[in-house]
């Protein structure tokens, strides 16, 4: 009896010095906060999606790298959704303001709306590094939804800094290790800013490519 009392305060004092969870979610560039109104941007109508992630990534946790061939997955620091949720929503948000257009369709989408270009992308890394900087990799392709055929595939690696946690974080009133002492919030700031510049890499190239014509107004060789 006195070793199940013992073993039933242990337990009651582990979990109420348990910390909370807090929860992140990835925003837009400054520029795109709050933007509102119609922009028609030229007719300019875009589909975004799917973004594939790899398995490793695909959980409610904050992951980061800490090292060539090890992860850091924190429990008590989570996305407030799915990661690639959250992606496509500022990924979407970025592009609207940065090619003046409302008529952004993230796929898959019941919006039957004609669709000019179709950007797809596979995310290879998208994460904190042990050199304090976030680290986005990712494949993409713009596609011409009309003739279903690729104009632009490119690969590109974005690096963005961020601050060391300045004090060691503590959990059941030990130190934890070097590894878990990272300032989740700076992490998430700096993917949002990778994020960012891709988002303005794509919005450049879609804005240098010719408007695709619908089938009706494409006119055939002779």
């Amino acid at each position: 009896m006195l070793a199940a009392l013992c073993l039933s305060a242990l337990l009651v004092a582990g979990c109420a010095s348990t910390p909370p969870s807090t929860f992140f979610v990835l925003t837009p560039i400054p520029e795109a906060v709050g933007r509102g109104g119609d922009i028609s941007g030229g007719g300019l109508s875009v589909g975004i999606g799917p973004v594939v992630f790899p398995q490793f990534l695909d959980r409610p946790q904050l992951v980061t790298r800490d090292g060539s061939n090890r992860l850091d997955v924190d429990e008590y620091n989570r996305w407030g959704g799915a990661v690639q949720d959250d992606f496509l929503r500022v990924w979407g948000e970025n592009l609207a303001h940065l090619l003046g257009t409302s008529r952004i369709t993230v796929f898959p989408s019941e919006t039957r709306m004609p669709i000019d270009f179709r950007i797809t992308a596979e995310v290879v890394s998208f994460a904190g590094m042990p050199n304090q900087e976030a680290l986005l990799k990712v494949r993409w392709a713009v596609m011409d939804t009309y003739l279903e055929r690729a104009m632009a595939v490119r690969e590109d690696v974005y690096r963005c800094p961020f601050a060391a946690n300045p004090e060691p974080a503590t959990i059941l009133g030990s130190e934890k290790n070097s590894r878990s002492t990272v300032d989740s919030e700076a992490v998430v700031a700096a993917m949002s800013r990778c994020l960012g510049d891709f988002s303005r890499d794509v919005a450049a190239v879609v804005g240098s490519l010719p408007k695709p014509a619908p089938p009706s107004a494409t006119v055939s060789p002779i």
